[in-house]
């Protein structure tokens, strides 16, 4: 079975072959960097981290874009605020990113552009729609974009131009010749600190002091790092419209050519049913989770969910990922792994079903279900080659890497060396048929968050939930 993935512009799974056979180009859609970032950022990050993962492991070479927006109204207030420059908050908080979303083992892309970093061009894609006739200076002296004359406008989100809106991410200026236009190049405002603006006549522009509009940053960075087609654009679902369709329209206007041929979205985290998000105030930063859970099992929370559907959060559904991570893990600690250093999809009939889960449009939820049966099979069976196997198909997902007897020992309370004094003062007790006492013992330790576990090899012991 070859991978299939769904496309948000096709509306339909499609299969899915790279344009240059081996090598696949993605561009996802990062951070606008102006705080900390919350575990609904963390869920687009990681679907994106499976994706990429999954290419490699299906033998390609990836090339992975995933943008900082280091440019835009909110960061231009931060930093106001703070006193600070620009750049010294987006340096903190990229570096504040960057750990966080380490800790929960989402791996570097292969570029991480900053939009700064890229105004030069922005402003020659803003001069290529001016002369095709796309854009237009107002009277305001902004920018805009003339969605009314690109045919394929509203093709990504299915609607007529009569039902879009505009949705600026920043203020709407006066002077557009229609509502629906957007803004490329904003023209500076004299409150605004000098590091928000540029001079486009630096670069041979008669567009003023100013600095790009949102979308037009996207549209300059992935076609300077990935050519003006590439395989897969993604982000979240929130940026179906009005972001990624500007970029269409921008892109496509300019090139006339495809900008992207598969478009990937994944869903909101949800709290209470509503999504999470800072300017409704219900988010987490991913620091806040990571303060009361380990990252695997952050990890795994939001692996289990398809990366196409709505997740909600809540300490429960945290609670129950710990304790089925700790199934698969207490899986693993009963035999040593075998080591499996390539995998013969053919020859094991949970790994082909693994695969297949996989190949359907990224199937974690499917997958991880394989993970489970094969749990089930270690357990029973005591293999060494299943939990080989078991530690394998988890790597694919970035899961099931760490020590067993270590995991399973998370959030315990106590030192570990006065747990193994009193399981062996339980053996000893035991062995004296002082049942009382070694029933005491393990309902001591239980009060302190620690469960015994009897196994043919001795007793062993792990935290509780």
């Amino acid at each position: 079975m070859s991978l299939r993935i769904y496309n948000t512009l096709s509306r339909a799974l499609t299969d899915f072959v790279p344009i240059e056979p081996g090598h696949v180009r993605m561009y996802v859609c990062g951070m606008t960097i102006y705080d900390l970032c919350h575990i609904g950022h963390a869920r687009m990050m990681m679907a994106f981290d499976v994706v990429q993962r999954w290419l490699k492991a299906s033998g390609y070479k990836v090339t992975y874009v995933r943008n900082i927006t280091d440019i835009d109204d909110k960061i231009i207030k931060r930093s106001v605020e703070r006193g600070i420059t620009i750049r010294a908050l987006t340096d903190e908080m990229i570096e504040a990113m960057r750990a966080d979303i380490g800790l929960l083992g989402i791996e570097a892309p292969t570029l991480e552009p900053r939009a700064t970093e890229y105004v030069p061009q922005m402003l020659t894609l803003i001069g290529q729609l001016e002369a095709k006739g796309l854009a237009y200076k107002s009277a305001s002296g902004d920018v805009n974009y003339a969605v009314r004359k690109f045919a394929g406008y509203g093709k990504l989100s299915g609607k007529s131009l009569d039902e879009l809106r505009a949705g600026e991410r920043v203020a709407v200026q006066d002077g557009k010749d229609d509502p629906l236009d957007f803004v490329l190049w904003k023209t500076a405002k004299p409150s605004e600190p000098s590091d928000a603006k540029w001079d486009a006549a630096d670069w041979g522009h008669a567009y003023g002091v100013g600095r790009p509009g949102w979308h037009i940053e996207c549209s300059a960075m992935s076609c300077e790092t990935l050519g003006e087609t590439f395989d897969i654009h993604g982000g979240g679902a929130d940026l179906q419209f009005p972001h990624h369709e500007n970029e269409i329209a921008q892109s496509e206007g300019a090139n006339e050519k495809p900008l992207a041929r598969f478009w990937v979205h994944n869903g909101f985290v949800r709290v209470d049913n509503e999504k999470m998000s800072k300017s409704l105030g219900n988010f987490f930063t991913i620091r806040e989770v990571l303060a009361k859970y380990d990252p695997e099992t952050v990890r795994y929370f939001l692996l289990r969910t398809h990366y196409r559907s709505a997740l909600n959060y809540s300490d429960v559904h945290l609670d129950d990922a710990r304790n089925g991570l700790k199934r698969l893990y207490t899986a693993l600690n009963l035999v040593e792994p075998a080591a499996m250093e390539t995998l013969d999809w053919e020859s094991h009939a949970m790994a082909a079903r693994f695969k297949s889960a996989m190949d359907e449009d990224f199937g974690t939820p499917e997958a991880v279900a394989v993970l489970f049966d094969l749990a089930t099979e270690v357990n029973r069976s005591k293999s060494s080659e299943m939990a080989g196997l078991l530690k394998k198909l988890g790597g694919f997902l970035g899961l099931l890497q760490a020590n067993p007897s270590g995991f399973l020992k998370l959030g315990a309370s106590v030192d570990e060396q006065s747990i193994l004094e009193r399981i062996s003062q339980r053996a000893a007790a035991k062995t004296a048929k002082d049942f009382a006492l070694a029933d005491g013992i393990r309902k001591e330790l239980l009060a302190q968050g620690i469960v015994l576990k009897d196994t043919p090899g001795g007793t062993t012991w792990e935290a509780a939930q």
